[in-house]
């Protein structure tokens, strides 16, 4: 074994300065995922609780195996936005009767339940991970459908929903729909193109048009249960597959429904594995809190990785990158992580290489960023850093084992793309606290901003507003430093959590089992034109 050592002194002024910054942002980040859990507020829970229905959550966890986790994806989604935070759904992805399932479930003490334009995209999201992971689907159904005041942003891009689950049908991934309550209009079409549907008795109401629409469209007088209830839909339009008599009923028939699906993963779960040889809790002081400062990701990697055992590839070349070989809950993986911040020559095509040889071998690649991009400047330009980043990113592009991301620290410019950020398309994407992500960092670009003006300025022969310059320079940095927050970014899901920093074993174990439910191979020879 080559274990991993370790130069952090967790009795340090600098340890504890780290982490004492890296828990302010966890509390943060928690209160924000408090607003999540609380769904629409006490009001509308009790309401619900009222009715004798259990909360999303609770019916989450009636699914699921005992005492197994559930890894909640996007719990931010919409944070910032006029919309709840959570977007009034709970996605995740959790084991039902030994099979890993992606799960949804509404939200209905939020609104009704209805989807807004966050709750599309953090429903589109869960499904693109059900699709590349080939994860059953277990749709937790109550909603009021769209959310009519931002219609004109949900009723054409929202048509994807359904086609996603006809889609995954064809591609002989399940999907399940357990309806509780509402799921009307094009909420209806959820259960009617479900594999398998669950309706509960006096409860579920699924039809395109309610009542109300009904007697203006047609003049036709009817109500509920004759219209779209779930006694109706299991003996007569033959939409229920199971009529369920209450809640606890209905999750008990789905929990059936996945044990008869005869589903096997096509990779088996590896056995036992050895923990790291560090202590997951000094995490919280290895990123410092002035993102400029290098730190070593090798103290990271001797903290995830079982046994601490990490091979180096090329350690004496390109060293602002660290990648090697690994195993993470006892799957093999491939580890990329930025050492110094900035991407050179070397590391680029050091990186472009490692890519290949894990494709060769069908190994997943695990990308830890703390990069503030590719290097400038002359020197730099005609030593090729185009190309070769280029050459980076081709390979990234091309790539066809499982990528995992995590933003530790910096991911800026480029290397954002280099080290495959969310328009690479990473099966899964974190971020820690301490993350930031944007064009570049917050001074520069205020500075870059400053000299085009200046330059302007002088070309027209006018005289340059310092006052003015210092304001704007004081505005464009507190805008770009808003904007590149891990909160901030999880709101539009451009990443699929910000997690505790201790977690991250635990999440990439969860992540690394999940993709292993779909055959796990790399490219051979599928690469572009590599500019040499």
């Amino acid at each position: 074994m080559t274990v991993l050592g370790s130069a952090l002194d967790p009795t340090g002024a600098e340890y504890a300065e780290r982490r004492a910054a890296m828990l302010e942002k966890l509390g943060e980040v928690a209160g924000e995922h408090a607003k999540a859990l609380a769904g629409g507020g006490e009001k509308y829970v009790a309401r619900h609780r009222e009715r004798g229905k259990l909360l999303a959550r609770e019916r989450i966890e009636l699914l699921l195996d005992p005492d197994t986790p559930f890894l909640e994806l996007s719990p931010l989604a919409g944070w910032g936005s006029d919309y709840a935070v959570g977007a009034s759904l709970v996605t995740g992805i959790g084991v039902i009767e030994g099979v890993e399932c992606l799960i949804t479930a509404n939200d209905p003490t939020v609104r009704g339940g209805a989807s807004n334009p966050w709750t599309l995209r953090k429903a589109l999201r869960a499904n693109e991970i059900a699709f590349a992971d080939r994860l059953p689907v277990v749709s937790l159904v109550e909603s009021g459908g769209a959310d009519l005041p931002s219609q004109k942003e949900i009723f054409i891009p929202g048509g994807a929903l359904f086609k996603d689950l006809t889609r995954l049908s064809a591609a002989g991934i399940p999907t399940v729909a357990v309806v509780f309550g509402n799921s009307t209009a094009g909420g209806a079409y959820v259960p009617g193109m479900s594999d398998h549907v669950i309706m509960v008795k006096e409860r579920a109401k699924v039809f395109l048009g309610g009542p109300p629409l009904v007697k203006m469209a047609t003049g036709e007088e009817s109500d509920d249960e004759s219209l779209g209830g779930a006694e109706m839909h299991a003996r007569t339009s033959g939409l229920a597959d199971y009529f369920a008599v209450d809640e606890p009923d209905a999750l008990r028939q789905a929990r059936r429904v996945v044990a008869r699906l005869n589903w096997r993963k096509t990779h088996p779960d590896p056995g036992p594995a050895a923990p790291p040889k560090y202590d997951e809790e000094e995490l919280l002081g290895i990123v410092p809190g002035d993102l400029r400062a290098p730190f070593d990701p090798r103290e990271v990697i001797a903290r995830i990785v079982d046994g601490s055992d990490f091979d180096e590839f090329k350690p004496l070349y390109g060293p602002s990158l660290a990648t090697g070989w690994a195993e993470l809950h006892g799957y093999p993986v491939g580890i990329l992580a930025n050492a110094q911040g900035v991407l050179f020559s070397a590391e680029s095509q050091k990186a472009a290489q490692f890519i290949q040889l894990a494709n060769q071998r069908d190994i997943p690649l695990i990308f830890l960023h703390n990069t503030t991009g590719y290097m400038v400047g002359k020197e730099y330009e005609q030593g090729g850093i185009i190309k070769h980043g280029a050459m980076m990113i081709n390979a990234v592009s091309n790539s066809r084992v499982p990528h995992l991301s995590v933003l530790m620290g910096a991911s800026y410019g480029a290397g954002h793309y280099g080290m495959c950020g969310r328009a690479y398309d990473p099966r899964f994407l974190f971020a820690w606290p301490s993350a930031k992500s944007a064009v570049m960092g917050p001074q520069q670009l205020a500075g870059v901003l400053s000299i085009v003006a200046r330059a302007s300025a002088a070309a027209k022969g006018q005289p340059y507003d310092e006052a003015g310059d210092a304001a704007l320079r004081a505005m464009v940095e507190q805008q770009i430093e808003a904007e590149s927050l891990p909160m901030f970014l999880s709101g539009r899901l451009y990443d699929d959590g910000v997690i505790d920093p201790r977690d991250t074993r635990t999440v990439l174990g969860l992540c690394l089992s999940a993709v292993h439910t779909a055959p796990v191979e790399g490219a051979r020879g599928g690469f572009g034109v590599f500019r040499m």
